[in-house]
């Protein structure tokens, strides 16, 4: 039942940090990394938004119980890698 709980957290804080990525933006400023992949206009403003969007699905997989599943699946996805 915790699980439910945290999940809906990730959830809100998601949709806050993808709601309000001009506040963070304002307050946290521009991401360097951000300006020069993403784009010339709004770079750091689009990296809030995914980030935002990226934390409400991270909230999505806590809801249902697969978090653990899924972040074994990545780690040894991108760690097999660099072990051979």
């Amino acid at each position: 039942m915790g699980h439910i709980f945290l999940g809906i957290i990730f959830c809100v804080i998601g949709t806050m940090v993808t709601m309000k990525s001009e506040w963070f933006f304002r307050e946290f400023g521009r991401i360097e990394w951000a300006e020069k992949h993403l784009g010339m206009e709004g770079g750091s403003r689009l990296f809030y938004k995914l980030l935002g969007i990226l934390i409400i699905f991270i909230g999505f997989f806590v809801i249902a119980g697969l978090h653990l599943s899924f972040f074994r699946w990545l780690a040894k996805t991108l760690f097999s890698s660099l072990a051979q």
